[in-house]
């Protein structure tokens, strides 16, 4: 496999990725749901969480995932090296959480799926994600879908705190930075096919029925849903169904065009100078510039917080 010695997240960044950043940003409303975040939510107690609900993996615990994972953080050249953890739970679901103390959760339902090439290329794509700083947005995002329930406006007016306009920008930048940590999976992997098949498992591979499923299928699937937008209509169907058509607004882009993207970058002279070892170093990685101020006693600091939060949830409840 492939090792890109200090490679930065520029390298590999998608273009699109870029863009929705910078969009989202902008959007008014952004600075806030920062700050607030910041001052409320800390990484800790989700640790505190996975430590005592989930199994760490390591030397002597799911030791083959921790090789892979070790590889999969040398050759992205990460440091320090994030955490792993296991998590009991049938869904076909994998995913990056904190920003100082970066970690990934994998769900027993795709281990239960995937094999070493396919775990792999999971891997790879999370520590994408935290090569490129995207968890602290990603939680940002979660969050302020979190407060928007709460005040229960979960529609278009999503009261002062998050606007309707903010969770659209969420929303399109979550989709857009997955292709940047698909990008990072087909550098590890160096194997378009491998990447290409977990995305078929996305879709709806059965561990029973695996035999009976065909990667050439899937892709000919792709390239017949391209297609279809040569009528207007459906370009319009597939914006509603991005964005709230069928009730919720979409996370991810679908399967089958994230192998479209992949095909393309697979083709590009980018990815081969990239893989010939001409590539941009890393100076400073993250995406998301947001400081945090360090109380001197960390206790008492998060007694405090958590007082705050639940008098704004009662101001919010009684309003």
């Amino acid at each position: 496999m492939p090792t890109y010695t200090g490679i930065s997240s520029e390298a590999f960044r998608h273009p699109l990725d870029k863009e929705a950043e910078v969009a989202l940003r902008s959007v008014p409303g952004f600075d806030l749901i920062a700050s607030k975040f910041v001052e409320f939510i800390y990484e800790r107690p989700q640790y505190v969480y996975l430590m005592g609900n989930a199994l760490q993996v390591g030397p002597r615990q799911y030791a083959s995932i921790y090789h892979v994972f070790r590889e999969c953080v040398r050759d992205l050249d990460i440091f320090p090296e994030p955490g792993l953890f296991v998590s009991q739970n049938p869904q076909v679901n994998s995913y990056a959480l904190g920003q100082e103390h970066p970690y990934i959760i994998l769900n027993t339902g795709l281990l239960d799926l995937v094999d070493e090439a396919e775990l792999r290329v999971v891997l790879a794509h999370e520590l994408g994600h935290i090569k490129c700083g995207h968890p602290i947005l990603n939680q940002m995002s979660i969050w302020a879908m979190g407060v928007a329930s709460m005040i229960g406006e979960l529609t278009f007016g999503l009261g002062n705190l998050v606007n309707s306009g903010l969770i659209y920008a969420f929303y399109e930048w979550r989709r857009k930075a997955e292709l940047s940590a698909d990008r990072a999976a087909l550098l590890v992997t160096d194997d378009l096919k491998s990447v290409m098949k977990s995305m078929m498992q996305l879709a709806g591979v059965s561990t029973k029925y695996a035999h009976e499923c065909s990667l050439d299928e899937f892709i000919r699937q792709s390239e017949q849903y391209r297609d279809l937008d040569q009528d207007g209509l459906n370009q319009v169907y597939k914006f509603l169904f991005y964005n709230g058509g069928q009730g919720m607004m979409s996370s991810h882009p679908f399967p089958v065009e994230r192998i479209q993207y992949l095909k393309e970058w697979n083709d590009s002279v980018e990815y081969g100078e990239i893989r010939s070892g001409h590539y941009q170093q890393a100076t400073a990685e993250g995406s998301v510039n947001v400081k945090a101020e360090k109380s001197q006693d960390e206790v008492e600091d998060l007694r405090r917080q958590i007082e705050e939060l639940q008098n704004q949830i009662n101001r919010i409840k009684f309003k």
